[in-house]
């Protein structure tokens, strides 16, 4: 596997060994030993979790705040996805600033986000399927979300504004000023 650190600090993008042949292709999507190698540190996933998603629809940002803080795995199992994830540590030279990264099927690429980062995505084909393991079980007094078109992240998510489709919870998040300043 080929693991890469992004521009944000402690979070790499996963790059599995492919094996095709004739009856289609294999590969491991998650190996703890090797990843943790890679990595650099262990890792505890306790929970996995998958939405299924039509095109348009844009889930996040979100996190979990505190003891809950989670780190995530994530892929796409089926379509394409933009990712986008935002450095919300204080401490971190990177704070305040986002990434984008288009994870496919057919790409296999997956995203370990460590704590204190919030994450969302756009789905960008018909449907898409995406699967993600967390290091803390989801505990909703700790949820927390920042607006998608908060105007200081200033995120271009790749597709048409009037063409998203939100929940009304994510569609009345706070901007990451009323987070943060």
């Amino acid at each position: 596997m080929i693991v890469t650190e992004t521009p944000l600090k402690g979070c790499f993008t996963i790059e599995p060994k492919l094996f095709k042949d004739e009856r289609g292709v294999f590969f491991e999507s998650f190996q703890k030993e090797k990843l943790e190698k890679k990595l650099g540190q262990p890792l505890h996933f306790v929970q996995d979790n998958q939405s299924i998603s039509k095109k348009g629809v844009l889930r996040g940002l979100h996190f979990q705040e505190g003891p809950y803080a989670q780190a995530k795995l994530v892929q796409v199992i089926q379509g394409t996805i933009l990712d986008v994830i935002v450095d919300l540590r204080k401490e971190s030279d990177t704070f305040g600033q986002h990434i984008k990264i288009k994870l496919s099927d057919s790409r296999k690429k997956s995203i370990f986000i460590p704590k204190g980062m919030a994450h969302g995505f756009v789905v960008l084909s018909e449907e898409a399927i995406f699967a993600y393991k967390c290091d803390t079980y989801y505990h909703q007094p700790s949820e927390r979300g920042i607006a998608f078109n908060d105007t200081t992240l200033n995120i271009d998510w790749e597709f048409p504004a009037e063409h998203l489709i939100l929940s009304e919870k994510d569609a009345q998040l706070p901007s990451f000023n009323a987070l943060y300043r």
